[in-house]
């Protein structure tokens, strides 16, 4: 409880549980959305929209952290809000399958420079070390109960109302996060230890090439994206169209994976105080690449069951808390503190940019080649990155990931000792 006794973490806590809530909402409709508009074809539209957020993600998080020690991080996070909240409220009026790309467009260049900034201000108000490894946890179980509750919510407004109501919740949500934001008392971001905006973006990605476990991170995310890309764009087509479900029946598959990442990062804190975060997070590889190919033999064999597929989706959304959750705390021990903004913008620019590779693949390939053979794809591609993981990361790395020093990191270039200096 000393954790949530922080009233700044507190309300910023409260702002990341309604923005994903109503997020979560948003993910919900956007798939009715394109459903509606384009049908059969709505894994396409969908992959396409995504696949627009990816870029955005992979381009704009490194220029944000760039600058953001330029600005006041809480009027920013707070100006990123409303940003969202307006353009979220544009999508029921769209008529074209373009207008979504360009509504998405403009949402996710927002939510890419919010979304590590906000990481980036965790560690600089939760300083107890302990404290932030439950910080991160409370993040992913507020993740997690977002991916299982929303679906519900979605499920039970849409017995009531079209998903175009959907937005205003998310819109809503978006809104009073910003309010929260603005309650808070951020500190302005720790100078850089470099003092070129390219060095500073690039500066992230360096350390992750370089650091062997970061380099493990790099693979798992791809992995993960695999995995996801499963439930993310094929579930809408999968429900309608082979099980024959309803749009609440959508919401409610949704909500199978979110109860298995809940379950997973509920028990996650007491196992990451005494077991390695290689050792969780290869272990959650492993389950993703059992889920992938549970969901190719479901698809294979043709059995459009609501149990099996139910089982399939718990166990990838498991797997996915268990590579996730650990993230930041690895992160945490690579990098100088001074560091951090870029280290979070790197790792959501890295991870994104394997969303960018999978999301195609599950929209465009899935509607052209179908389930079994797009789901195949994504099976090697998690095989793939889980052995890749396994060789880039080395054991002992694993275990100097939950108790190495802040400063673990290559020493700086002589022309960056003294920004060094004076940011200390």
């Amino acid at each position: 409880m000393s954790l949530f006794a922080v009233r700044d973490y507190r309300h910023l806590f409260g702002a990341q549980v309604i923005a994903l809530f109503g997020t979560g909402l948003a993910t919900v409709a956007l798939g009715l959305l394109a459903y509606d508009l384009a049908g059969p074809r709505a894994g396409v539209v969908l992959g396409t929209a995504l696949t627009v957020k990816m870029v955005m993600y992979v381009v704009i998080a490194p220029l944000a952290a760039a600058y953001v020690d330029r600005l006041p991080r809480r009027t920013f996070l707070f100006l990123l809000d409303v940003v969202r909240g307006a353009v979220v409220l544009a999508l029921p009026l769209v008529t074209e399958v373009w207008h979504i790309y360009v509504l998405i467009g403009l949402l996710q260049a927002s939510s890419a420079a919010f979304t590590p900034t906000f990481q980036a201000v965790i560690p600089d108000i939760v300083t107890d070390e302990a404290d932030y490894t439950r910080a991160l946890s409370a993040s992913q179980v507020a993740s997690t109960m977002e991916s299982l509750l929303s679906p519900v919510l979605a499920a039970v407004a849409l017995t009531f109302m079209s998903f175009d109501w959907l937005f205003l919740g998310t819109s809503a949500g978006f809104l009073v996060s910003a309010l929260l934001v603005l309650s808070t008392r951020i500190p302005d971001a720790r100078p850089s230890a470099h003092t070129k905006a390219w060095d500073k973006a690039a500066a992230g990605i360096r350390t992750f090439v370089r650091t062997p476990r970061l380099r493990g991170v790099m693979a798992l995310n791809l992995v993960v994206a695999a995995a996801g890309s499963i439930v993310v764009v094929n579930t809408v087509n999968y429900v309608r169209d082979e099980l024959g479900g309803s749009q609440s029946d959508v919401a409610w598959t949704l909500a199978a994976s979110g109860t298995g990442t809940l379950l997973a990062a509920l028990v996650l804190p007491r196992i990451l105080d005494r077991v390695a975060a290689r050792t969780v997070m290869t272990t959650g590889a492993g389950v993703l690449v059992g889920g992938t190919a549970a969901a190719v033999t479901l698809s294979a064999a043709g059995v459009a069951n609501w149990t099996a597929t139910a089982i399939v989706w718990t166990v990838i959304g498991i797997g996915m808390a268990l590579v996730i959750t650990p993230t930041g705390k690895v992160l945490r021990a690579s990098v100088a503190r001074n560091a951090i903004p870029e280290a979070f913008a790197a790792q959501f620019s890295l991870s994104h940019l394997a969303w960018l590779i999978t999301y195609p693949v599950a929209g465009w390939l899935g509607t052209s080649a179908g389930f079994t053979v797009t789901w195949s794809v994504l099976a090697v591609l998690a095989g793939t990155g889980a052995v890749a993981a396994l060789l880039l990361w080395p054991r002992h790395e694993g275990r100097d990931a939950s108790t190495a020093p802040a400063t673990a990191v290559p020493a700086p270039r002589a022309t960056d000792r003294s920004t060094l200096s004076k940011a200390a």
